[in-house]
């Protein structure tokens, strides 16, 4: 009956977009990503300038940094665009090296399907490759960190992840700087090394130049004090923490006060002045000398507070008074009446500076902090901006090495390495999945050759110079591309190390994205989200 009849399941007109050209299509878009930000990658990478509507400027080379404020349209580069975005917050260093694996693995993944290789094939063995490469880094190409030589890694680290970073004249300081802070936030969980980088505070001020960077043993605020007659330094700080407001707080039901005389203005007045006194004499007894609420400050009870001497900051960030307590030592009190003496932290001194044009409060000469803060300077804006995203970079590479203790050689000597044992690996695996092994190990190349690209030298050469090296009769693993003169060299030599946890994280994500893409064959544009509830189509609105 229903034969030769054609049946219409999704609606006339739907967009759609399958086989071949739906997988065509998303390559096309995720390795147009890719090839935006390949020309950063390396120390020798160029700049990109990003115009928002606005007119603002950001200019930078930092992968994720880019990819955020692109404003991407197609799907598939979107999910590239992901893999940025959890680069960055894994390790916080490699997002362009994941993006330009992910674009350079479905490159060579096009290829084996013009070959009519099933994605499914590819994907399987791309997977078979990535476990490989897991084994390998952590059996033979790490490195293990020891208490000998902790330091000067650590620092080879921090100066190697700013190096392709807009700062290259004043890496040195700075990865000092950000070594030092992690190593002051670092602690011991058990048998666990944590170090939490959200626990140093990062402060931009521009003017001066980025030298002019320091690193403060205790916690900077964006605050001046609440009363011009406080006094402007305190030494020897007894510092009090309050997440509770010091004024007269509205009644929760609604309420009102009938007053018939003036004498009763007066009482309710003096009742007030009296509750104001008796917070502050309630500061004063717990020894404090230094308040720092979160909440509101009344002016009367400022005034107080200046006229007994003791140093007031008001509305402090929560996240600031958590930072302030692992720096002092304070405990965070709710309400003023609990406050007692065991509950203040210790200073060195708490005082009021000026930071370019602008009134700043640094606690400082904590005896042993638990959080701390960079105040950053540079010229402009914009210097002070990409000094914080370098920062930000080495901060999490190091803190990351003190966490997983194992490094490995970085200008490209670990995916050559990679990819030479791959090759011998690719036989062993047969069928059409050696192919896919094989394209894994050609795509882990496109590491050296954009880096020696992006140095302006010859990267053919390069590439055979750094197989030889790999391949040879003494193989040294270290090898990579010196991009002083684009020759191969010892990158433990020339101190390029980086984390091997950014190296199996940069594997891992790229992998999964291009498996994902490679498994869509159907793209459908699906029903537009219903209209909120009341509106036009709604309950109670009028759908046509």
């Amino acid at each position: 009956m229903l034969q030769g009849t054609p049946i219409f399941v999704l609606k006339e007109g739907t967009e759609r977009d399958r086989g071949k050209s739906a997988a065509s299509g998303n390559i096309a878009a995720a390795r147009a990503i890719a090839d935006a930000v390949r020309s950063t990658l390396g120390p020798r990478g160029m700049d990109k300038m990003l115009v928002d509507s606005m007119g603002d400027i950001t200019i930078t080379n930092d992968g994720v940094t880019i990819l955020k404020e692109v404003d991407v349209e197609h799907p598939a580069a979107k999910m590239i665009v992901e893999v940025a975005k959890t680069q960055d917050q894994q390790c916080g260093d490699g997002t362009t090296t994941a993006v330009v694996l992910a674009g350079e693995l479905l490159k060579r993944a096009e290829g084996l399907l013009e070959q009519n290789i099933h994605p499914t094939v590819i994907t399987r063995g791309y997977q078979l490759a990535l476990q490989e490469s897991d084994r390998l880094l952590n059996q033979q190409i790490g490195t293990k960190v020891t208490s000998e030589n902790e330091s000067a890694v650590l620092l080879d680290v921090a100066t190697t992840a700013m190096g392709s970073k807009g700062v290259f004249g004043s890496r040195d300081k700075l990865a000092q700087i950000a070594v030092r802070a992690v190593q002051r936030i670092t602690e011991k969980r058990g048998d666990r090394v944590v170090a939490d980088v959200s626990l140093i505070k990062l402060e931009k001020r521009h003017g001066g130049t980025i030298d002019n960077t320091e690193l403060i043993d205790g916690i900077l605020l964006d605050k001046e004090r609440g009363h011009p007659r406080m006094p402007r330094a305190v030494k020897g700080a007894r510092v009090a923490l309050l997440n509770s407001a010091l004024e007269v707080k509205k009644t929760e039901i609604e309420s009102k006060i009938n007053i018939t005389s003036p004498t009763q203005i007066q009482n309710f007045l003096d009742e007030e002045d009296r509750n104001f006194r008796k917070m502050v004499e309630q500061v004063k007894h717990a020894g404090a000398n230094v308040l720092i609420t979160q909440k509101g400050i009344d002016d009367v009870v400022l005034h107080y507070l200046a006229k007994e001497g003791i140093f007031a900051l008001k509305q402090v960030k929560e996240s600031d008074l958590q930072k302030l307590a692992r720096a002092t030592g304070a405990k965070i009190v709710t309400g003023v009446r609990e406050l007692q003496a065991g509950d203040l932290g210790q200073a060195e001194l708490v005082e009021q500076r000026k930071v370019g044009d602008e009134d700043m409060t640094f606690v400082t000469g904590c005896k042993n902090p638990r959080s701390v803060s960079i105040l950053i300077r540079g010229g402009t804006e914009h210097v002070t901006q990409e000094v914080e995203r370098s920062l930000e970079d080495a901060l999490k590479v190091v803190s990351s090495v003190l966490e997983d203790g194992v490094v490995c050689p970085g200008g490209g000597a670990t995916e050559i390495d990679l990819a030479v044992h791959l090759r011998k690996f690719a036989p062993g695996v047969g069928g059409r999945e050696q192919l896919a092994v094989e394209a894994f190990a050609q795509s882990l190349e496109v590491i050296p050759w954009a880096l020696t690209e992006n140095g302006g030298y010859d990267s053919i050469n390069t590439l055979i110079d750094l197989r030889g090296a790999h391949e040879g009769a003494h193989p040294n693993r270290n090898v990579g591309v010196n991009l002083v003169d684009g020759k191969a060299a010892d990158m433990w030599k020339l101190k390029v190390i980086e984390p091997l946890r950014v190296k199996r994280q940069a594997l891992s994500s790229a992998v999964e994205v291009a498996n994902m893409v490679l498994r869509i064959d159907d793209v459908i544009a699906s029903k537009k989200s219903a209209a909120p509830a009341g509106g036009p189509g709604g309950p109670g609105g009028h759908g046509h």
